[in-house]
């Protein structure tokens, strides 16, 4: 007979996050990642973490899990101090993360033979794990034979088998197709709803405004670089919630409002320096929305969470193309609503070499690290710089993955542009002008 449990809101806290702050040492001082994120989970509900890449919504889940240590603040689990992974907390992950050479029922086993079960119990609880989650008949297979739902679904069992008090996940669904995610996502609420599953709370880091609005009780809302909690939404509704609910529609309207109430363009504009985090974005992906928000029926104004529709665009691909056109002068935000500039519907008019000379005066203007590249060059005799020169700065005040991400996207922005050259073997940047 299916065991039962109550995952009722009692009011009682299972997870208080205190002050926490998390960084690393660079040349020039501590690098941020998380500043003093506060947050509480009590029992019975299920709470988002929303936010744009680099606001520390996995580097916050590691700490709560215990693989992590803050560099300040506290964490409590049931009560007490958490130092450590500890006992009754369960993660799933976004990339399956399975045992490539065992099979589904030994996968599951895994976490049960580390804590020392016996043999039999093992196997008993795993088989039950197995079939609560929906891959009975699939004990012997191996995950090379599994659909990427069906992988994502040993996840799930293998963090259920250990009867956890709290379900931590990161982005469990980003990395299925809509139709398998969806599917994951409402055989999830349905165990949860049911009181199929021994959780008493669930933590779950998304990029998906509207998955955060389908599932959670709370929504915490993080800013990036450092990440804050600039944000707490309460969503009223009650399960099963129906996504096309005007009344649903509009809190999604209002999530991505609160997302973008700060518009990047903001502080940028008021003093960006070259050593600043550039969005991962490329020229066709600029080009694109900015065709796309010029043309029909957008008219050069669209709502965000409409566009994301229509382009099948989540948060952490919609907002850094929405970025980089703020960052360029080519848009604004504000409100969840994106706005081209007059600079954007000329550039959406434009043929291609009067965009590129455009692109290259934006560039220049409001991008002081493309601005650097260029009079380094135009200063020395050979005019040429390696690309040590520039990563070596970036490194002073970004990690050493995102220099390097920040100086490939100029690279990409000032060859199109053809403001400077760059040779990859050589690692050299050069003016047009100049023979490698």
């Amino acid at each position: 007979m299916q065991q039962r449990y109550r995952a009722v809101k009692t009011g009682h806290q299972v997870l208080t996050v205190k002050d926490v702050s998390h960084g690393f040492d660079k040349a020039h001082g501590e690098m941020q990642i998380l500043d003093k994120v506060n947050l509480t989970l009590a029992e019975g509900e299920i709470v988002g973490l929303l936010g744009r890449s680099g606001s520390g919504k996995s580097t916050l889940l590691r700490i709560i899990s215990g693989l992590i240590t803050p560099t300040s603040g506290s964490v409590n689990y049931k009560d007490a101090p958490l130092n450590g992974p500890a006992e009754g907390i369960a993660m799933v992950f976004q990339t399956f993360a399975l045992f490539p050479w065992l099979t589904v029922l030994q996968n599951v086993e895994a976490g049960l033979e580390a804590l020392g079960v016996a043999a039999a119990e093992r196997r008993t609880r795993a088989l039950a794990a197995i079939d609560l989650i929906g891959l009975d008949g699939f004990e012997n297979a191996y995950p090379r034979e599994l659909s990427g739902g069906m992988r994502q679904r040993v996840g799930f069992a293998r963090a259920l088998v250990v009867d956890p008090t709290l379900l931590l996940m990161d982005e469990p669904f980003s990395a299925l197709d809509v139709l398998t995610a969806e599917t994951l996502r409402t055989d999830l609420l349905d165990l949860w709803n049911d009181g199929k599953m021994p959780i008493k709370s669930i933590l779950i880091v998304t990029h998906n405004i509207e998955e955060a609005v389908f599932m959670c009780d709370r929504i915490l809302v993080l800013s990036s670089n450092p990440g804050r909690v600039v944000a707490e939404i309460k969503v009223p509704f009650a399960h099963p919630r129906d996504r096309l609910d005007p009344v649903f529609r509009q809190l999604v309207d209002d999530v991505y409002a609160r997302m973008t109430a700060r518009p990047v363009s903001e502080p940028v504009r008021k003093g960006m320096k070259p050593g600043a985090r550039l969005p991962q974005v490329s020229i066709n992906l600029i080009a694109g929305l900015i065709e796309t928000l010029a043309a029909a029926p957008y008219q050069g104004r669209a709502d965000m969470p409409e566009i994301a529709h229509s382009l099948h665009l989540e948060v952490d691909d919609l907002f850094p193309i929405a970025e980089a056109l703020q960052l360029l002068g080519y848009a604004e935000v504000r409100e969840g609503d994106i706005f081209l500039t007059l600079s954007g519907m000329d550039f959406a008019r434009a043929d291609t070499q009067p965009r590129k000379v455009m692109f290259a005066e934006h560039l220049l203007r409001h991008v002081p690290l493309a601005a650097l590249i260029k009079n380094v060059l135009d200063e020395r005799v050979d005019h040429r710089a390696p690309r040590v020169r520039f990563e070596q700065e970036l490194e002073d005040t970004l990690s050493d993955i995102v220099a390097r991400e920040t100086l490939d996207t100029v690279i990409h922005w000032g060859r199109y542009a053809e403001i400077f050259s760059y040779n990859d073997q050589t690692e050299l940047f050069s003016l047009e002008d100049v023979e490698f």
